[in-house]
This record gives structure tokens, sequence and C-alpha cells, in this order.
């Protein structure tokens, strides 16, 4: 009877030691779509605060694996971005597409990637605070804007911290 005790406790120990052991293992990492998602209206800008929708113009989004960080516009998105503790290794960058969309309220359905996005600064177009950054998936809707309204057509890689820093006129 001794034995068989010793047996069943031994069996029980070894069961107990695998399940845990079998627990301190790190789950497996599961991919996470970093996917836009949509703007509400209680949304406040992650940098200033400010209720998001109470301003026209394009928006912009931060889509990491923890969550989303919303921007009341692209140059607020940009500057938070381009600060080297935000560089985020796994984030997604959106931003609307304003050749798909109306100025005084853009459509989430369009949210574009950001990195690849055509951007127009200098217009006298209205948005939030600072630098209004118009943003186009394609470069002739951007050079479109920019004949009408003034401007300068730029790429993402040419967006600094100095140009987000200048007068809304420019």
């Amino acid at each position: 009877m001794n034995t068989l005790y010793l047996i069943g406790a031994r069996a029980l120990m070894v069961i107990i030691t695998c399940l845990g052991l079998a627990a301190c293992n790190e789950p497996a990492d599961v991919k996470q779509a970093l996917e836009p998602v949509a703007f509400h209206p209680a949304d406040e800008c992650h940098v200033c605060g400010m209720v998001i929708a109470d301003f026209p113009g394009p928006k912009g989004q931060v889509v990491e694996k923890g969550g989303v960080k919303k921007f009341c516009s692209t140059a607020e998105m940009l500057g938070w971005w381009l600060q080297p503790e935000n560089h985020l290794s796994e984030a997604k960058l959106y931003v609307h597409d304003m050749g798909k969309s109306a100025w005084e309220k853009p459509d989430d359905h369009y949210l574009i990637d950001a990195t690849k996005a055509w951007y127009v600064a200098g217009t006298k177009l209205k948005g939030s605070m600072g630098v209004v950054l118009a943003s186009f998936s394609e470069e002739a809707a951007a050079g479109k804007l920019a004949g009408e309204q003034g401007g300068k057509v730029l790429r993402f890689e040419e967006i600094d911290l100095a140009l987000l820093q200048q007068t809304p006129a420019m």
C-alpha cells in the first residue's frame, strides 16, 4: 500500500511540475493586423487633447499592437512621430486621402499609409493648430491642390520638425 501511495505521489508531482513549466512559457505571438480604425465624435488628440471632430482637414493615427493613438491633424501625428522616443518598431501610420474625402469631414473609409502618401504644405486651407498638411494617395491629386491653393508637394521623408514648426501660412 505504501509503495502504491509513493508511486501515485511521485506521478502527481511530475504532472504538477510539467503543468507549472508549461504555464511559464510565453504565449505564442499572435499577429495582429495593424489596420486603421474609424474616428469617433468623442475622440481626443493624443498630443493636444482637443476633440478631433471639431477640426476640418485630414487626421492621423498610429496603430500599434497595444492600441491606437489618434491625432487632430496629419501635422500633429507627424510631429509626434518625428520625436525619437516615439518611433515604434511595429506601428503603422495612417492619414486621410483628401483626394477622395471632403475637407470639412474626412471619410474614414479612405485612410491610407502615411509613409506612402503625398503631402501639400503651405495652402490657406483651415485645419487644426499649426501647419496644415493635406494628404493624398496620388501625386496628381496633391499637385492639383497645390496648383489651386498654393503650397508645395512633399513626400513623407521630406517632412521634418522644422517644417512642422513654421507658421501655418508658411
